[in-house]
């Protein structure tokens, strides 16, 4: 019987350090493609860009600096490269910093995307 609690604690610490993980790179991905759609529609100039991804990174929670990722810009081409660490509880009272890192390769839009449709 104690084997069998033991086994289902580690398989409940497991299981909980899985969600966590989890659900902050699923936030990581949708980040992500939130900097690239701004990369590729919203921002004119690299000051717009930068401002909509640090406006992003607190929408999406996310312990960004200014200094943490780079903007380059070649005609139509935009490359964005950054990365932050996050701490996530992995098991109780225990903390991570787990690393993320990207890297965005994006073409700019000449076009405005067209409104959503509505019905």
């Amino acid at each position: 019987m104690v084997k069998l609690v033991i086994k289902l604690a580690i398989v409940a610490l497991l299981a909980n350090a899985l969600f966590r993980v989890g659900s902050e790179y699923v936030t990581y991905v949708k980040f992500r493609d939130a900097m690239r759609d701004a990369a590729m529609f919203k921002a004119a100039t690299d000051e717009d860009l930068r401002r909509r991804i640090m406006d992003l990174s607190t929408e999406y929670d996310i312990p960004l600096s200014e200094d943490a990722f780079t903007i380059r810009r070649d005609e139509r081409h935009v490359l964005i490269d950054g990365s932050y660490r996050k701490p996530i509880e992995v098991a109780p009272t225990l903390h991570y910093a787990w690393p993320f890192t990207w890297s965005i390769d994006a073409i700019t839009s000449t076009t405005i995307p067209a409104a959503p449709r509505r019905r």
